[in-house]
């Protein structure tokens, strides 16, 4: 996985579309940033966190990936394996359906999936160093080049998507005490069923993960 490191961006993610649309990189490769003006978070929210976190993008091919891994379970999949490297290192943090990283009640990062061509494009962010009011940073200390580099490692030969869900599947009870969202209706997750791709049927609805 060869690594960009930029000072300031406005977007790892929309940055690195931008260079595979305009051919100016080739999958895989990843975009990293020591500050993010304005992050690309879930319904559209933005995510700018503050200098010093991890920012990171990344594109890998399809094709490279497990091919029991459904298109809609990615975001799930490149998070938890985020999870399982810094709970590796001693963190106690969770994922929350789908794709946010928590500590206790206090959310400290998050992702976004986007399919470019035949290419997943997935946006990290994680607070793991400072913290906005009213959210958390990782427990413990870690540089970011450290985190990226056992992550990347873990790519080379991606685990399965079972494998990844079985884990996931135990640890989702932890989400049944907040919301999610669909489009503009907010939902609890008290009572939702985790499906085997990693969609949930919440008060009638079949909702997916990618975003």
């Amino acid at each position: 996985m060869q690594i960009h490191s930029l000072n300031s961006v406005d977007s790892t993610q929309r940055y690195l579309l931008d260079a595979l649309k305009e051919g100016r990189f080739t999958s895989p490769v990843c975009v990293t940033t020591e500050r993010q003006e304005s992050g690309k978070g879930s319904r559209g929210n933005s995510w700018s966190g503050l200098d010093g976190n991890l920012f990171f993008s990344f594109t890998v091919a399809r094709d490279d990936l497990p091919s029991d891994l459904k298109l809609e379970s990615s975001s799930i999949y490149f998070t938890y394996i985020l999870k399982t490297v810094l709970m590796e290192m001693g963190s106690s943090l969770w994922l929350k359906w789908p794709n946010d990283f928590y500590l206790d009640d206090k959310k400290i990062g998050g992702a976004i999936t986007n399919l470019y061509k035949e290419h997943l494009v997935c946006g990290i962010g994680l607070n793991t160093r400072v913290s906005p009011e009213g959210f958390a940073k990782l427990d413990i200390e870690i540089d970011n080049e450290t985190i990226l580099k056992h992550y990347f490692d873990i790519l080379k030969n991606p685990p399965s998507w079972k494998k990844i869900f079985s884990n996931y599947e135990v640890e989702f009870v932890k989400s049944r005490s907040f919301f999610t969202h669909s489009g503009d209706t907010r939902l609890s997750l008290e009572n939702a069923i985790l499906l085997d791709d990693g969609s949930i049927e919440c008060d009638g609805q079949r909702i997916f993960s990618l975003r």
